[in-house]
């Protein structure tokens, strides 16, 4: 017993410091967003809030149309999230229970799009939106976001387990493919749905680079830029209101994937990510 306890501890040790590290930056936003200013620049790395305060929420609730922001966030994470779950469902129907020519080669190539970095696509998104006058407008935000490979893959490796037999005797019966999907496979990969989507909204929701290059006009901020507001190249004229902007930013995608975190695991076990 001694001896397997000699070998734990230390893997305890390093999984608590891991534990730690991932905590301290939330626990520094929560903290801070409750000191006043002037003590949080006198003792930065202290999170505590020795005399805490309500100052920092005021300011951003009355300096900024805080509904209208939240608002938009929300609507382009929920209309992001919608567009890209129903596409790589029927996207991953297709890879699956399909059979057409070249069907191998199409995903094949559909998820090496995962490996294509951000600023590749960046530019030409930014020209394609800006021409067709949708730049400073959500719609511009969501437009390049409606489909996704790793949706395509994930939900693809979920319908690897309904056996193909059972997609034969439907089709058998006579039944179409939209009542398939509808009556058969969703419910059956209803978890990993589930996940997916919880996985995409916390993603859209937390996006930034796409929507500072999009969005100029202050009505129609998202979360993440209005946080930049309070903060400035020399690290943060106004940081503990920034750290308020924070709290309020990761209070809805955390609660949403406390409540579906097993689902949201699952999903990544099943398709072999670890």
């Amino acid at each position: 017993m001694q001896t397997k306890w000699r070998y734990t501890i230390p893997w305890h040790i390093v999984f608590l410091l891991f534990i730690t590290t991932l905590l301290f930056p939330i626990l520094f936003a929560i903290g801070s967003s409750f000191r006043p200013l002037e003590e949080a620049y006198n003792d930065v790395l202290n999170f505590i809030p020795w005399n805490p305060t309500l100052e920092n929420y005021r300011i951003f609730f009355g300096s900024m149309d805080v509904i209208q922001i939240t608002f938009n966030t929300f609507l382009i994470a929920s209309c992001v999230t919608l567009f890209k779950v129903c596409t790589s469902f029927l996207a991953a129907y297709a890879f699956v229970f399909l059979k057409f020519k070249g069907k191998d080669v199409l995903y094949f190539l559909f998820i090496a799009t995962i490996f294509i970095p951000f600023s590749v696509t960046m530019i030409p998104n930014y020209l394609v939106i800006s021409d067709i006058g949708l730049s400073d407008h959500l719609v511009g935000v969501m437009l390049p976001q409606l489909a996704d490979a790793i949706g395509i893959f994930l939900l693809h490796q979920s319908m690897r387990t309904i056996p193909m037999s059972l997609i034969e005797v439907a089709r058998l019966d006579n039944l179409s493919h939209r009542r398939i999907m509808k009556d058969i496979v969703l419910p059956l990969v209803k978890p990993a749905v589930t996940s997916t989507s919880i996985w995409f909204f916390i993603l859209s929701w937390n996006e930034y680079v796409w929507p500072v290059l999009m969005l100029k006009s202050v009505e129609q901020y998202t979360l993440p830029l209005a946080l930049q507001m309070y903060m400035s190249s020399e690290g943060g004229t106004h940081f503990t209101v920034a750290m308020a902007v924070a709290v309020v930013t990761m209070i809805i995608p955390l609660l949403l994937y406390l409540t579906f975190q097993k689902y949201i695991i699952g999903t990544f076990t099943s398709s072999g990510i670890k």
